[in-house]
């Protein structure tokens, strides 16, 4: 019976997902705070009665493909396009800000260079999945401030991969390999050409698809889920994150008549079982055994810097392009959730030894922390009147 297990730790996380959500709405927070609550609470730091399968992995991995497809669905693209280079300087100060603080944090407390430059670099991600479900929770998903998160995450991803890939690539051999940077570049242009091209042939394919008498049917759903899963594991190949690819699929078909009926299919996927076990599988990763003092007091420090440089970093950035004060605040804490995105980085790292172990942990509580500070952070700087800001 051991190989069924996973069938009653998916029960278990639903169930106390949906309860903590309900109890986290009841106290007026986003219900996302209750399920990565969930998790820790389920996971080793208290009850220990849930380790995460290949299966909850996976379906956690799904559900984040899932909630970007829902994004990109939901994009503007006339807002896109006029917050285009805004996103640009957003996401370049949202990077720079955090990798330069991080950094600095890091060889403080450990007199390795390589190592300072690369917990920096985990500092630069964003993830903005959850910073997605909570606007999308308050309506404030579409408008300048919420395209200008989605548009500077895209960026933020491609900018914090040719970082990986610098410092993997400097780690592994001691210097700086041109050829290695030019071919991560390569690579990149060649995942936006090809999903640009293959975008708009499938573009046409799917107003090729759609009834003449808009009649809702329920293969167009299904064949937009698979081209989302397809181009999201085109651009894992490629050396993009998934959820990129994942965003772009549902940029692609977000012009279409019938975008708002593909949502709502998918919709439906997500909150019933996929979205649940992503949030809870951020806490099941919490581990805080043999933690020392010192470590204990970096993870406070390094949870700090990993939050305030994201907002200073990308409000700066939302600033020069002349957003408002009550947008660049916005902007800034929409991109301080760094979720998946660092949590991956972190264990590319522990692979090259790139990262001591026992900042591993401290990594791992500050993604967690980045994440429930980050619905809590948007729901107050969304407060005010309707509208206000988006």
């Amino acid at each position: 019976m051991a190989e069924y297990t996973y069938l009653l730790d998916i029960a278990i996380i639903l169930a106390v997902t949906k309860t903590l959500s309900l109890f986290s709405k009841k106290i007026n927070l986003p219900a996302v705070v209750g399920s990565l609550l969930a998790g820790i609470i389920l996971g080793p730091v208290l009850l220990n009665i849930i380790q995460p399968s290949e299966t909850i992995t996976n379906l956690a991995e799904l559900g984040v493909i899932v909630l970007m497809f829902e994004a990109g669905l939901e994009t503007d693209l006339k807002e896109l396009k006029k917050s285009g280079l805004a996103a640009f300087v957003i996401a370049l100060l949202g990077v720079l800000v955090p990798l330069m603080i991080g950094a600095i944090v890091m060889y403080v407390y450990d007199k390795n260079m390589m190592q300072a430059i690369f917990g920096g670099t985990i500092l630069t991600a964003t993830s903005v999945s959850i910073t997605v479900d909570t606007l999308q929770e308050m309506g404030k998903l579409k408008g300048r401030a919420g395209t200008a998160i989605l548009g500077a995450a895209i960026i933020d991803d491609i900018l914090g991969i040719l970082l990986l890939s610098l410092i993997t690539s400097i780690g592994g051999s001691g210097s700086m390999h041109l050829g290695s940077i030019l071919f991560v570049l390569f690579k990149m242009a060649a995942f936006f050409v090809l999903a640009l091209v293959s975008g708009c042939l499938i573009y046409r394919f799917f107003q090729w698809l759609l009834p003449k008498n808009e009649e809702r049917k329920r293969r167009i759903p299904v064949f937009a889920f698979a081209y989302c899963l397809i181009l999201a594991y085109i651009s894992e190949l490629f050396g993009i994150a998934d959820i990129t690819g994942a965003y772009l699929a549902g940029v692609v078909l977000c012009s279409l008549s019938q975008s708002d009926y593909i949502h709502s299919k998918v919709e439906v996927v997500s909150y019933m079982l996929i979205t649940p076990l992503f949030f809870a599988s951020i806490g099941l990763k919490v581990n805080v055994d043999g933690m020392t003092k010192d470590i204990i007091l970096f993870t406070i420090i390094i949870s700090i810097a990993a939050v305030l440089t994201k907002i200073l970093g990308c409000g700066l950035g939302a600033k020069i392009m002349h957003y408002t004060n009550n947008e660049a605040l916005q902007i800034g804490m929409g991109m301080v959730c760094r979720g998946e995105v660092a949590l991956i980085v972190a264990n590319k790292g522990m692979k090259a030894n790139l990262m001591d172990e026992r900042f591993f942990s401290p990594m791992v509580i500050m993604v967690v922390v980045t994440t429930l500070v980050t619905p809590i952070l948007l729901k107050l700087a969304f407060r005010g009147k309707e509208g206000e800001g988006c």
